[in-house]
């Protein structure tokens, strides 16, 4: 597969500030890659310096085999991109803010503007400063869609999106990528993530946590298990499993935690009489917290600033 995106000890300070530190990505074509993490974790700094926005303290950014830096213009002409704050000319409507931009690029496909204006269900004759916060966000998603981009960097996309406009975005999302397009999706709406990418990175604190599949990231996880016996809780079956934690037993019933492979589990509780045996399969949420949540100096840290939807 090709690499759309390349990034090598990619690196951002602002001052004595941190930004983004040592951020090794690599996105492939035809794919929808998530990048996840709480508000100012970093994940607009590297989208910034991927359009050449900003400029890195150290490393490389390359977008289609091109350093960021040399040729953003190039760069600039294959994307499509929604920025974390829309804004623009309070006076123009919707319809003169999509034709701006399409004129800038030199024009688009007319009927594709319609149906996306049409699926979007966006008041176009409304003036800019009119549009409430979601209305801004579908004018930024329609420009970033109506020119039909080889790559979409999008930086927080359905902020202000009711839920119904929100699986409209996600079905035109995946009609996109149908038809050969690459996403770089960040979020910290960690549901988005887990139901539309291929490959999550997780960033915390500017460093890159973890790169995996979905499905891999949640392998990661806390199962939560519980074990309904016929007599006595054989609690020290359990106790000196590799990855169990948090042992609770309670009449004949034991809940525990499980950190990795749930086979030694499975096996430990073959050997006895049981009622019921349940386990809860990880969502990303728990994966996230799993991996994220605990600041160092061991506080959680990720709590506050992730949204679950």
């Amino acid at each position: 597969m090709t690499a759309v995106i390349e990034t090598e000890k990619l690196t951002k300070c602002y001052g004595s500030h941190r930004g983004i530190v040592d951020v090794d990505l690599d996105v492939q074509q035809g794919e929808v890659f998530g990048f996840l993490g709480p508000n100012g974790a970093g994940k607009t700094t590297t989208i910034r310096i991927l359009l050449d926005l900003i400029r890195p303290t150290s490393g490389h950014a390359r977008v289609f085999g091109i350093e960021s830096s040399a040729d953003p213009v190039a760069i600039h002409r294959r994307i499509g991109y929604v920025p974390g704050e829309f804004a623009l000319y309070d006076r123009l409507t919707g319809k003169q803010t999509l034709e701006y931009f399409a004129n800038l690029r030199g024009g688009v496909d007319a009927a594709c503007q319609r149906s996306l204006i049409e699926r979007f269900e966006l008041d176009s004759s409304r003036r800019f400063r009119e549009y409430s916060k979601g209305n801004k966000q579908k004018v930024a998603v329609i420009v970033a869609l109506q020119h039909r981009p080889e790559l979409l960097i999008l930086d927080e996309p359905t902020s202000g999106l009711d839920p119904l406009v929100q699986q409209t975005f996600f079905a035109t999302l995946r009609e996109a990528v149908r038809d050969g397009a690459t996403v770089f999706l960040s979020s910290h709406i960690l549901s988005e993530i887990e139901k539309s990418a291929d490959r999550v990175a997780i960033i915390r604190e500017g460093r890159i946590v973890k790169v995996d599949t979905v499905e891999g990231l949640r392998d990661l996880a806390h199962h939560q298990v519980e074990l309904r016996f016929t007599g006595a809780v054989p609690v020290d079956a359990f106790a000196n499993l590799p990855g169990v934690t948090d042992l609770a037993a309670e009449d004949h019933v034991l809940r525990i935690r499980v950190v990795g492979p749930i086979t030694p589990v499975v096996q430990a509780a073959a050997r006895f009489e049981l009622l019921d045996f349940v386990s809860r399969e990880p969502s990303l949420e728990e994966t996230f917290l799993a991996q994220y949540g605990r600041s160092s100096d061991g506080a959680t840290d990720a709590a506050s600033a992730v949204e679950v939807q």
